[in-house]
């Protein structure tokens, strides 16, 4: 392999998940850089790319098509803030998750969406129709959680999601 393209692969195996626009800015490396060396390392299965939730990431080939999922939705502070209520407090109510982190229903609910599809929530109805929010797999949980820190980048994006949440609700 080339320098540059040694650069991409360590970067990603130290940063699984990160997307295209944050690999640019930590490599400090041109977009068409980058994009060449990530077709390169694709077609030699160096790295997996994966498209979630608006934005394409890349891993490196031992995380599994679950993993990758996971990884991408706890890329996001917010959706990281929600796991790390929910192991910290145990089984809670979607209104006091909102209250503690002081985040719009609507923020919730589309992080939650995300969260149930990769199996790191679970939401449990009582009788009564009451929804109870679950980690099902809290080891699992805080493995993922020590591997991924949400760039810069996605703090602000995020961060800005929920200033304009609170406007629209306030």
């Amino acid at each position: 392999m080339t320098h540059q393209r040694d650069r991409i692969h360590d970067y990603l195996a130290t940063h699984p998940g990160k997307h295209f626009n944050a690999l640019t800015r930590a490599l400090d490396l041109a977009p068409g850089q980058v994009q060449y060396h990530l077709k390169k390392l694709q077609r030699q299965d160096q790295i997996v790319e994966e498209h979630l939730y608006g934005r394409t990431h890349y891993y490196t080939p031992e995380y599994d098509e679950g993993e990758r999922g996971a990884i991408a939705v706890v890329r996001r502070e917010t959706a990281r803030d929600i796991l790390f209520y929910l192991l910290e407090h145990g089984s809670s109510t979607p209104g006091s998750v909102v209250d503690a982190l002081d985040i719009a229903r609507s923020t919730l609910e589309w992080h939650l969406d995300h969260l149930v599809e990769q199996d790191l929530v679970v939401k449990q109805r009582d009788k009564n129709n009451h929804v109870t929010l679950v980690v099902p797999k809290p080891t699992e949980t805080v493995r993922l959680l020590k591997e991924v820190t949400p760039s810069l980048s996605d703090r602000m994006l995020d961060r800005f999601t929920r200033l304009v949440d609170s406007l629209i609700e306030g």
